[in-house]
């Protein structure tokens, strides 16, 4: 469990490092379309969820249900705090996005593991 910890915030800190990248290249140049940009992601974010959600089939089985629904829920939570940590500014805020993407990124993982042991 640890390796995968350590894998884990290694990803997650490298993904906030390009992030951050992303986010002066984009300062830099376009300052109109900038304004706008983190309503049309976070509204990106959710049709993907939706989309993702939509094509899980039921099994029958509402542990399994549940644990399929919830990853791309928190997949969409993920890619919403990583437009927070490229567009927002307030410090509180931004941590919280990447508490976010290190715990569901995590919590993923175990639903992932569960499912291997426990769908049919």
């Amino acid at each position: 469990m640890k390796v995968v910890t350590t894998l884990s915030v290694t990803v997650t800190a490298i993904s906030v490092v390009g992030t951050m990248l992303l986010r002066a290249v984009t300062q830099s140049g376009e300052s109109q379309s900038y304004a706008g940009t983190h309503w049309s992601e976070l509204n990106a974010s959710m049709d993907r969820m939706h989309t993702a959600m939509d094509a899980i089939r039921r099994s029958g089985n509402a542990d399994v249900d549940f644990v399929r629904l919830m990853i791309p829920h928190h997949q969409a939570a993920i890619d919403m705090a990583k437009t927070q940590l490229l567009y927002g500014k307030d410090t509180q805020m931004r941590r919280l996005a990447q508490e976010i993407v290190t715990d569901q990124q995590l919590e993923i993982e175990l639903m992932q593991r569960w499912l291997k042991e426990h769908a049919q």
